[in-house]
């Protein structure tokens, strides 16, 4: 049983901009910690940005003032817009609902051509 539905993602030119989305079932969003992690060829799966149920927001160093995280209460969906992206945000984006058990969406695909 699919629990986080991701959509957005896709290819774009460095600088440019995209859109994730994810959505679950209120149980799960209402109690979790909602966060994006990437997981690039080769290399181990890493935090992008964390919102908590209170809005409290966390960034990798490496995606501050460029990447936002936001949630939507009444829809049951956390967001992230990414912007001036870069070659090497390329990778799968995993959507993350920190609770117990843990949830993971699919993964979709971000390549950012140069």
């Amino acid at each position: 049983q699919v629990q986080l539905v991701e959509s957005g993602g896709g290819l774009v030119q460095a600088g440019g901009s995209l859109r994730l989305s994810c959505a679950t079932s209120r149980r799960i969003f209402s109690i979790s910690t909602m966060g994006w992690y990437r997981q690039a060829p080769g290399k181990q799966r890493e935090l992008v940005a964390t919102i908590a149920v209170t809005g409290r927001t966390d960034y990798a160093e490496s995606v501050k003032g460029r990447f936002t995280i936001s949630r939507d209460n009444a829809k049951n969906t956390v967001d992230l817009q990414m912007n001036s992206l870069k070659p090497e945000d390329t990778a799968v984006y995993y959507c993350n609902a920190d609770t117990y058990p843990t949830y993971w969406g699919q993964g979709t695909q971000v390549t950012v051509s140069s």
